[in-house]
């Protein structure tokens, strides 16, 4: 494609030689440049393209965007584009180089800190099922249409992004659904994607390890709302204080959805039972298979934004009666000693003491709560010991165990939990590092009608230590431990 065609949407600031040049491939990544190729030059958290431009043009880069006025010497056959900044000028060019593939689809963003994944991923079933090609970018996995691909990032880097939405065009898809990270809103990968709506689902502590405070937390995902077109749609959850925020300054049609007040989109729950909950949307009655008011208000985010991308009101019920839980989202176990285990991804404060709530609702008081937990390394310190607080809190036992412990010593990420809780709280608190014996505890604690939480890893199927990623998968270490249950019976 013709340079100047690509930098056609981009701020730039100066241009150095010829415009017109062909390129043939786009990168941000100095080790992916081949000869014919545009290197955007982008600063990262970690290493800054700008110290790669050299390398990129020995391999044979024709063109350089960069925001830093940092060339010593300009080589005749290399274009340079200076812009005011590369890494909205990487998303633009991205964009413009797949054909601006996000203008072809109704893309849906959800953004929040929890219900990301189950409300975009429930999204993409919804409209499957009613027979629209549809694409989903998430956490869990890709999907163009029914073709899966595997994930590395909640939201990817703006080229791949591009690339997956192309995909989706070229496959047929209407709609697209994805998750929207603080950090991908921060970094702008998702600029200059043209979005048919944003849903907001909710915001409590995370990511403290990257943003600042909770305020400029908030600040960037009302980025997303601030940016999406007027002919889109902005979904918020009343509920949540800072809800009404992100509509202050949108233009987009703005609509609501409540649990607990007056919305355009609103629930009502009547029963709570360990197969699912009787619920009530706008007067509909439906009983749907999902445990806990958290899900209920992401049901609700499914509804209102199925009924503002046209879905007749009927079908779309029916659908939601149908749909099942996300892998590693409240996935329930049966035992065949008659207790329940219940695997979930919850990896913040909040969403620990939502999925512990669910169990005491439909538990009732006839059964105990055994909690498996743990904390990620490298990232937020502040949340370890308020997680090992809403988990002892809400738990009757307690097992704190390894997580992905990353580059940290997993002792000292267990001993920042244990510095949240009383000396009385500590002692009816187990500390077991290795993983799957602290399943195995768990499990042998258990009486029938008890419940055991394993919370943290959901779907992941690895436990990073040491910058490797090593088989694991909770869910997994469950069904052997039943399987030997079985055998012995």
């Amino acid at each position: 494609m013709n340079l100047s065609k690509l930098i056609e949407a981009c701020d730039v600031v100066a241009l150095r030689g010829n415009d017109e040049a062909e390129v043939r491939a786009i990168t941000s990544d100095s080790r992916m440049v081949t000869p014919g190729s545009l290197f955007i030059a982008v600063e990262g958290i970690f290493t800054d393209g700008h110290a790669y431009i050299g390398k990129a043009i020995e391999q044979g880069a024709i063109a350089v965007v960069y925001d830093k006025p940092m060339i010593e010497e300009y080589f005749s056959r290399v274009a340079y584009v200076q812009v005011k900044q590369s890494a909205i000028a990487l998303a633009q060019i991205a964009s413009a180089w797949y054909g601006n593939p996000s203008s072809l689809l109704k893309l849906v963003g959800v953004t929040g800190t929890n219900g990301k994944t189950t409300i975009a991923t429930l999204l993409y079933d919804t409209f499957r099922h009613l027979g629209y090609p549809s694409g989903l970018l998430s956490t869990v996995a890709n999907y163009v249409d029914g073709e899966r691909y595997p994930t590395t990032h909640t939201t990817l880097d703006p080229i791949t992004l591009n690339d997956y939405l192309r995909k989706m065009v070229d496959a047929g898809c209407e709609y697209a659904f994805m998750e929207v990270s603080s950090h991908a809103i921060h970094q702008k990968r998702v600029h200059g994607l043209r979005f048919a709506g944003g849903i907001f689902t909710n915001l409590t502590q995370d990511h403290l390890d990257y943003h600042k405070n909770m305020l400029e937390y908030r600040n960037v995902k009302k980025a997303f709302f601030d940016d999406l077109p007027a002919d889109a749609f902005a979904l918020t959850n009343i509920d949540d204080k800072n809800g009404p925020v992100m509509l202050q300054n949108t233009k987009a049609a703005q609509y609501t959805y409540s649990v607990k007040g007056i919305a355009d989109f609103k629930a009502r729950i009547f029963e709570k039972h360990f197969d699912g909950t009787d619920i009530e949307i706008n007067g509909k009655e439906l009983t749907v298979q999902f445990v806990g008011t958290f899900n209920v208000y992401n049901l609700l985010a499914v509804y209102g934004a199925g009924i503002l991308l046209g879905l007749d009101e009927e079908e779309l019920l029916r659908t939601l009666s149908l749909l099942k839980p996300v892998a590693g989202r409240f996935q329930t176990l049966r035992s065949p000693q008659d207790y329940t285990v219940i695997v979930d991804y919850a990896h913040t404060p909040d969403a620990l003491t939502n999925v512990l709530n669910a169990i005491d609702g439909v538990l009732n008081k006839k059964g105990k709560i055994i909690t498996v937990v743990g904390c990620g390394g490298n990232r937020d310190r502040t949340k370890r010991p308020i997680m090992a607080r809403e988990a002892v809190q809400l738990s009757d036992k307690t097992v704190f165990t390894s997580d992905n412990p990353r580059f940290e010593e997993p002792e000292e990420i267990l001993r920042d939990m244990l510095d949240g809780l009383t000396e009385e709280q500590k002692i009816n608190t187990l500390t077991i590092t290795d993983r799957r014996e602290a399943i195995k505890t768990a499990c042998a604690l258990a009486q029938p009608g008890d419940v055991i939480l394993i919370a943290g890893k959901g779907h992941e199927d690895y436990q990073e230590i040491k910058g490797v990623k090593h088989h694991f998968d909770d869910k997994e270490e469950v069904e052997k431990i039943f399987n030997k249950l079985k055998t012995k019976s």
